[in-house]
């Protein structure tokens, strides 16, 4: 990774106009990105996360040429995503989650020969780049059939060689495993991390805290059109070292017990699941020697067929920083 900045985010604001009622109708102005300002280095994966409606899609979209911020402003590789946009295309490319941008009736071939055609990709290396896509993201041996016989995994592998066929320095990626089962995610992953070997700088949303943690260089949570905290996936978690995490598995609980213990003091954030007559529990508390013979106690008539203490992850970072504050 070097030391160069290749994006650069400076106080971007952007408001939108909707109209609510349904007889009468007025204008709201919502605030999508509430002064903004990041950086992100070259040859970085970096990540945006945070819940829906915080802003990442809109920020992406302002980076990639689609929209205009009302103010602030946006360097992309030097230029000015909103002035000099012919020229800052050719550089970059955007890559949406599920299966949109793609051509069903043609083939995988002809997909990325429509789309290196649009970049005006010479016709003496269009051929051997569709190829190396092809074999980079493992549909070579699919080249020539349809897009409509294919699963999701392979649509979005497709979507992600069609990203690739101006060579971008800086590749932009929104939700980009959504809906994938866990082979494809990790085969997208694979993808990834190859090309970012190779050079290319990766900004991506999701709402996959593993995913996250697992490429980016650096992470940055936003909330509300705010960004509320950025750093690496490392430092994050050291965020939370006084945290622990326990997981229980309670069989013939009740309503009461359950809330009981999801009042506890020492509580900082409770997950609750509820499968027929078992509850799964992840409890975050800064005080597990206290809340376990509690949990116990409050528990004596039911059975806990299994209680853990675990590590905290970049999900319960996550949870710590914005999961209360979501609105």
């Amino acid at each position: 990774m070097s030391s160069q900045n290749v994006i650069e985010v400076s106080d971007v604001r952007r408001t939108y106009v909707t109209e609510v009622g349904v007889f009468k109708k007025e204008k709201k102005h919502v605030e999508a990105l509430k002064g903004v300002s990041f950086s992100v280095k070259k040859g970085e994966i970096f990540g945006l996360l945070g819940p829906n409606g915080a802003g990442k899609t809109t920020m992406i979209k302002i980076l990639s040429t689609m929209l205009i911020p009302n103010s602030g402003k946006v360097s992309i590789l030097g230029l000015d995503p909103v002035k000099e946009h012919s020229l800052l295309r050719s550089q970059i490319n955007f890559i949406l989650g599920g299966e949109r941008n793609l051509y069903w009736r043609l083939s995988a071939y002809d997909n990325l020969s429509y789309f290196a055609d649009l970049y005006k990709i010479p016709q003496s290396v269009k051929k051997q780049r569709i190829n190396e896509l092809l074999e980079l993201v493992g549909l070579k041996e699919v080249a020539h059939q349809k897009v409509e016989t294919f699963s999701k995994g392979m649509k979005q592998r497709l979507q992600i060689a069609r990203g690739l066929v101006n060579q971008p320095d800086i590749l932009f990626l929104d939700e980009p495993s959504i809906g994938l089962d866990p082979v494809s995610a990790r085969q997208l992953r694979d993808i990834l991390r190859k090309l970012n070997n190779q050079g290319t700088t990766i900004l991506l949303t999701t709402h996959y805290m593993y995913e996250a943690d697992e490429l980016c260089d650096r992470i940055a949570f936003v909330n509300k059109g705010q960004l509320v905290e950025i750093d690496t996936p490392t430092n994050l978690k050291k965020k939370v070292d006084d945290v622990s995490i326990i997981e229980c598995s309670i069989l013939g609980a009740t309503p009461v017990q359950v809330d009981s213990i999801k009042n506890h003091a020492s509580l900082h954030h409770a997950q609750v699941e509820q499968y027929d007559f078992t509850y799964k529990l992840r409890l975050q508390t800064n005080d597990p020697q206290r809340l376990v013979p509690y949990i116990y106690e409050t528990l004596k008539a039911a059975t806990i067929t299994d209680l853990t203490i675990l590590k905290p992850t970049l999900e319960d970072v996550y949870v710590k920083t914005i999961g209360e504050k979501v609105s």
